[in-house]
């Protein structure tokens, strides 16, 4: 799959770089640097004030980069995130109202789950592709191992306590396509404007790929 084709965010890299941008003037190296290390997939968090101007910088300036929104958590952060040039969206959990406006956005999405409840449910909705939030908390690769004898149709992109440590493993797991985590982001890094060491961390991110 290439980064053009977006069906499936699962399937674009190993690890999906999960951004908190503060300053949007880094928006565009820091995409530029994760691109650059083979992670084209970039969930950029809605959680500060300029994370909207971040996606649409990145969207309008990183063509290789398939950028999407994270923490959506309401139709009108949906709404918002594709107007800005999201490709995919990723929630922390969901709701029938927030699961209806992501299926009407015409852009892949990850809805959250932590329950086998909530990923049957998913199932009965139509929705095979899921986030595993979070997902050391809430069992890790034991937890995810259960979950492939009864529900082989769902695949998951773990997130929350995900490191290079642990990622191999989540990996490893065929109802896993890929991870979610921000490692390869260090704060110093990001403080300095280091997007060599950024690229460099990306790289060997990506290289965990089975």
């Amino acid at each position: 799959m290439t980064s053009s084709e977006t069906s499936s965010v699962l399937d674009l890299a190993p690890v999906v770089p999960v951004v908190v941008v503060e300053d949007v003037a880094d928006a565009v190296p820091l995409a530029r640097a994760l691109v650059a290390g083979g992670l084209p997939a970039i969930e950029v968090t809605l959680r500060t004030p300029v994370a909207l101007d971040a996606i649409r910088a990145i969207a309008a300036e990183v063509p290789d980069a398939v950028v999407g929104a994270g923490t959506v958590i309401s139709p009108a952060n949906v709404a918002d995130s594709v107007a800005a040039g999201a490709r995919f969206l990723v929630s922390p959990g969901w709701t029938d109202t927030l699961l209806d406006a992501m299926k009407g956005s015409g852009v892949p999405f990850l809805p959250g789950v932590s329950t086998t409840s909530e990923v049957v449910a998913l199932l009965e909705r139509g929705v095979s592709e899921m986030k595993f939030f979070p997902a050391e908390a809430a069992g890790g690769t034991a937890y995810l191992k259960s979950l492939a004898g009864p529900l082989p149709q769902a695949r998951f992109c773990p997130t929350g306590g995900v490191s290079p440590a642990n990622a191999p493993a989540y990996l490893a797991l065929k109802n896993v396509g890929c991870v979610g985590g921000s490692w390869m982001l260090p704060g110093d890094a990001v403080a300095a404007k280091d997007w060599a060491r950024v690229e460099t961390l990306a790289r060997e991110a990506a290289a965990l790929r089975r």
